[in-house]
Formats: C-alpha cells, structure tokens, sequence
C-alpha cells in the first residue's frame, strides 16, 4: 500500500505561475514551457498573443482578425471579452509589453 496522499501535489494556479518564475530566474523557461505544452497548445498560446496584440492596436475589426491569423471569429471575440475583464492599466500594461517585444 503507498504512502503517498491520493491528491495531487499541485492544485493551485500560483504554484504554476512560481515554477514558471522559477524555471525563469535559471533561465530555462523556454524549456520549461516546451515541456509543459504540446506543439499545437503552443501555436493556440501564439495566437493568443497575436490577438491581444491586434485588439489592443485597434487597427482592425475581429473580422480582419481572424483572416490575419487564421482562426474563428468566436476566438477573437473570446480574446476581446476576456480584455474586458480588466482594468485600462492592465490593458495599458499588456499593450506595452507586446509593443516593446516587436521592437
């Protein structure tokens, strides 16, 4: 019979968050995030990003969106109402990094 509790050892987002922190500060977070994603979770993450960065710039409709990225509609609409979840400083944070990561 094992000793071990029958829960799992991570079950909170935090945890996630100090290892990629972690993972970071040794400077292997590439291969961290290799590991943890597949190839396909890994282009929807990419996507993501893209997205965001496309909706804060304002330059083009969801529509425009979409066919730049190749994905759904719904998908940049998912990506537009999770935005609004947040306050205009985050947004103004997130637009920057992305801004400062295509220089």
């Amino acid at each position: 019979m094992s000793s071990t509790p029958e829960t799992p050892e991570f079950t909170e987002w935090q945890q996630v968050i100090d290892i990629v922190r972690q993972a970071a500060t040794e400077q292997k977070d590439d291969t961290l995030l290799k590991l943890l994603l597949t190839p396909d979770e890994r282009s929807v993450l990419l996507s993501r990003v893209n997205i965001f960065h496309e909706l804060l710039n304002g330059d083009r409709s969801q529509r425009k969106i979409s066919e730049l990225l190749g994905v759904g509609v719904a998908t940049i609409t998912r990506g537009s109402n999770e935005l609004k979840h947040h306050d205009d400083t985050t947004k103004t944070w997130l637009a920057q990094l992305l801004r400062d990561q295509t220089k």
